[in-house]
């Protein structure tokens, strides 16, 4: 009673005219324009109109079906309905390896994506309208035709029993002709190179032989733990004797083994005190299901706050079954893109939205406007990996190189024009020499 009535926008304590902003150091709420705010509602008003049509779509769709079979079961004797149900195949989820091959790897090129969303959103209407069509013409039968059409029915029925033999024949040859097809596109596109007359590093033999004799044996895994200043916050790995293996044999590897060689390059970092210059961001946070957008996001924010004038971040990303590097200088609102795969590539949306959702947040802690959008920089000059399993060491040596020049002047190194020839087998060995002899010294 004696404080009087509460008044909004005060606090109370500290005088009159200090607003709750002031006083805790609040950042201002930024201003959304009006144009902004429209385009998202009719945007949000877009999605649910388009949900609504494909939900009608589908029930109409799946009506028409259904009177289709009964049809079809009234005009042909004995027929099943499981003939013409779609044949489906499970979804396979992303791996923690990562090759390129062209079966796996998700495609990159977003103009090709929307091209081929537009031809099936095509299809699906135009299914639907033969659907009707086909339906009209079933209505519009008499009796007596479809009393002919029993007898054709049968008639092709014992048809086609005859021709089974003949039918499986061509399948035969066919089935050929593909295996042929598929053989000569592997040696043309997905062509993974034959690594077992490969030297490996004298590290990574012993390594082999703890496996033979410790590991398999006894049913152990190797356990690592990544102390705070590596990737923000304490954590705990480990290597099973699989991935060990794996990386002896020039085989994809995946964000564990990353991990532990960006452990291994943060001693080189150490060593030449270049802590302060360079950082990384876990690649199992940020990866491809690893979480939500919004999770990975956060991630990515939290490192870039604890950054320090002209800091680098470098973070292995992982869109599906294939490793790139992204570079983040979150001074200057600007992430440089490597590639280890020929041509013109560009970053999928979800890593590109993971970036700038932390740039945002990242601009919102230390009170900076910032850009309306960050610039994105693809360093096509990087050297490219010769087959499809060569992503992951290639993102570890683009990494070291980086690192081991202590001007950083990584974009003019990898800048377009410069030689885009496979690194030599010289090179990943040793990178796979380091990584093997940092792993050696947690041997038991």
């Amino acid at each position: 009673m004696a404080l009087g009535p509460e008044h909004p926008g005060r606090v109370r304590g500290v005088g009159a005219g200090i607003s709750p902003r002031q006083f805790f150091n609040l950042p201002r709420p930024q201003r959304v324009k009006f144009a902004d705010q429209l385009k998202e509602s009719v945007r949000i008003v877009l999605q649910e109109e388009t949900k609504k049509m494909e939900a009608r779509t589908k029930q109409l769709v799946e009506a028409e079906r259904e009177h289709l079979l009964s049809q079809l079961s009234h005009l042909i004797p004995n027929f099943d309905p499981s003939m013409l149900k779609p044949k489906t195949s499970p979804m396979n989820p992303m791996s923690d390896k990562a090759s390129c091959s062209g079966a796996d790897v998700r495609s990159l090129h977003l103009e090709d994506d929307t091209a081929r969303n537009g031809e099936q959103q095509e299809q699906t209407k135009s299914g639907a309208l033969d659907n009707q069509d086909e339906e009209k013409r079933e209505e519009n039968k008499d009796e007596q035709k479809m009393g002919e059409t029993i007898d054709e029915g049968k008639k092709e029925e014992e048809k086609e029993n005859k021709d089974e033999g003949k039918e499986e024949d061509t399948n035969v040859e066919e089935k050929k002709e593909e295996k042929q097809d598929e053989e000569k596109h592997d040696e043309e596109g997905d062509e993974v190179l034959d690594y077992s007359n490969v030297e490996v590093p004298s590290s990574l033999q012993s390594l082999c032989g703890y496996v033979e004799t410790t590991l398999k044996p006894q049913g152990k895994i190797m356990t690592f733990n990544i102390e705070k200043e590596v990737f923000g916050a304490d954590r705990s790995t480990f290597v099973l004797h699989e991935d060990i293996t794996q990386f002896a044999g020039m085989e994809e590897i995946g964000a564990t083994v990353v991990a532990v060689y960006m452990r291994c390059l943060y001693d080189l970092l150490r060593e030449a005190n270049m802590c302060s210059m360079v950082g990384f961001i876990d690649p199992a946070q940020v990866s491809a299901n690893a979480g939500s957008l919004t999770d990975r996001s956060r991630i990515v924010a939290s490192r870039l706050q604890k950054t320090d004038g002209e800091q680098i971040f470098m973070m292995p990303y992982n869109p599906g079954r294939h490793w790139v590097l992204l570079i983040v200088r979150a001074k200057r609102e600007t992430v440089y893109f490597l590639d280890p795969l020929p041509g013109n590539r560009v970053v999928d949306e979800e890593g590109k939205n993971i970036v700038n959702s932390a740039l945002k947040i990242y601009n919102s802690h230390i009170g900076r406007p910032g850009r309306k959008a960050p610039i994105w920089k693809t360093l096509p000059g990087t050297p490219k990996q010769p087959s499809s399993v060569e992503c992951g060491y290639y993102v570890m040596r683009f990494m070291r190189d980086i690192i081991m020049d202590p001007s950083l002047e990584f974009e003019k190194k990898f800048a377009k024009g410069k030689d885009q020839a496979p690194y030599p087998q010289a090179a990943i060995d040793e990178v796979r020499k380091e990584w093997a002899e940092f792993v050696c010294l947690h041997m038991d």
